[in-house]
């Protein structure tokens, strides 16, 4: 459930424009263009699948690899944590190299990884194929979109990016199910590996299909074809240094050097806004990030929006899966069948969201974020009187609620962020969010992680459980307060012609 449907909505390459101008993509045959369009979704799904199943999978993979608490953490972290710093620089990759090579090498290595995560022979070995997997992401993801403008006519675009709504509304609900499913059902023998040797498959299709269906057009960057490996090396230190002691600090004792790091980790962050501007400034070079979006009080709230809505329902989703397997005993598809209301309340908030958007705007934010608080307050209500005999069918209710409330920000939420954001701007602007997305649910795993583990403590038993879930429910309430705040800060309304 970690996942969400912005991760997965195609980014805007950095310097991609956002009208079609006069050279617009012809038509092309109108099988072609839908399986393309089958393509980017694929990919699509092989990054959201790949952000939850691990979530679903950790105890069996504990029980199998060994390992401590944080290295569960990190299986879940590497991926998004190297997705967020890889995603600075993906998009411009296709614009200098072309989109659909770097879509079809991006799917390799994401295929690759997935097999040596699947042939993991320690915590070590799957946290280090996570971390392959999430560069791969990186240069797969931010190509759809501009794949998909090649593909269809202007009049078309809606009706292809109508598409993904539900498609990855049903990949929300069914991927920890079918993650649950497939551990249970150790097929051949594998258990949990075969979650990662599900994208096999997915990726065969994408790559052989994609060959033919994809357009091979011309890479956009002409004149620029600078990289910027400096600035991805400095952002992606910063956000390293910061994760690092959330997910460790508890399980080494929290020594005075950890703290140093946090600080560094700031220090570091600092200076990778320094290096941009100095870059854009002097050098003239296409920067990573656009700092002028973030002189825009609505757009600087709202990345702090997205970082602790993102972090709290990642943490959350976690923490409470963590709690039904680990906690009360769950079978991993027990586990996910508990939480596929959650998943089916964010389906349906989502659809409703994208009916009354246009209409309401940021209330709706509000309104999803006041329908969370509920959903969590009830979940925090069932924690609180638990009993020894805690089953599924008392969390169906708070879990749907929740989802309700989730599931009505994801469509809104990055179009009314960029409502004040510039033409010139949007690429790169779309791109930040999409990696400080990433970057807040490492946080969140690292943070709910922390607590949730130091709270349930090394030998954890169902009490013990129950305090450290009701807990992180507390902290997800407190975060959703802040987000609710947050929400006032950010555009009335949603960019027209949608900010993505």
């Amino acid at each position: 459930m970690s996942a969400v449907l912005e991760s997965a909505a195609p980014t805007v390459a950095a310097d991609a424009p956002i009208h079609e101008g006069p050279t617009a993509p012809k038509r092309t045959g109108a099988d072609r263009k839908w399986l393309g369009l089958g393509v980017v979704l694929a990919a699509t799904l092989m990054n959201l699948l790949d952000a939850t199943v691990v979530n679903v999978a950790a105890p069996a993979i504990r029980a199998d690899l060994g390992g401590s608490y944080s290295a569960l953490q990190w299986m879940a972290a590497a991926y998004t944590l190297t997705l967020a710093a890889g995603l600075l620089t993906g998009g411009r990759l296709g614009d200098i190299f072309g989109r659909k090579r770097m879509m079809q090498i991006g799917i390799v290595g994401f295929v690759a990884a997935s097999v040596l995560c699947a042939v993991a022979w320690s915590p070590e070995a799957l946290i280090t194929a996570r971390v392959l997997q999430g560069l791969a992401g990186a240069v797969m993801i931010p190509q759809g979109f501009g794949l998909i403008r090649d593909l269809f006519p202007p009049q078309e675009m809606g009706k292809a990016f109508a598409m993904f709504g539900p498609a990855i509304g049903l990949a929300t609900i069914l991927g920890p199910i079918v993650a649950g499913a497939l551990v249970d059902a150790d097929l051949f023998g594998t258990g949990w590996r075969m979650i990662f040797l599900i994208n096999v498959p997915l990726g065969l299709f994408a790559l052989l299909v994609g060959r033919f269906a994809l357009p091979a057009k011309p890479p956009v960057a002409k004149d620029d074809k600078s990289m910027d490996l400096l600035g991805v090396l400095i952002g992606g230190s910063g956000m390293f240094m910061l994760v690092y002691p959330l997910v460790q600090g508890q399980e080494k004792g929290w020594p005075v050097w950890m703290f140093a790091m946090l600080a560094g980790a700031v220090a570091v962050l600092a200076g990778f806004v320094a290096y941009t501007l100095r870059r854009t400034t002097k050098g003239g070079k296409a920067p990573l990030v656009q700092l002028s979006v973030f002189a825009k009080r609505s757009y600087s709230s709202g990345v702090l929006f997205v970082i602790v809505f993102f972090g709290a329902i990642t943490g959350l989703s976690m923490a409470i899966g963590l709690f039904l397997q680990l906690g009360l005993g769950f079978s991993a598809m027990r586990a996910s069948l508990t939480m596929g209301s959650w998943a089916l309340g964010a389906f349906v908030g989502s659809g409703i969201s994208g009916v009354v958007m246009g209409k309401l705007g940021r209330k709706v934010l509000h309104i999803g974020l006041s329908i969370m608080a509920v959903g969590i307050t009830g979940l925090y209500f069932v924690f609180a009187n638990a009993t020894t005999d805690l089953g599924s069918w008392i969390l169906v209710a708070p879990f749907l609620v929740f989802g309700l409330g989730m599931g009505m920000i994801f469509v809104p939420l990055f179009d009314i962020i960029m409502g004040d954001v510039k033409d010139h701007e949007v690429g790169s602007a779309s791109s930040a969010l999409e990696s400080m997305q990433q970057l807040a649910a490492a946080l969140g795993v690292a943070v709910f992680g922390t607590v949730f583990f130091s709270q349930g403590g090394a030998h954890m038993h169902q009490q013990s459980a129950v305090d450290a879930v009701a807990t992180t429910t507390l902290i997800a309430l407190a975060l959703t307060a802040v987000a609710f705040v947050l929400g006032f800060l950010l555009p009335k309304h949603a960019r027209q012609g949608g900010g993505h």
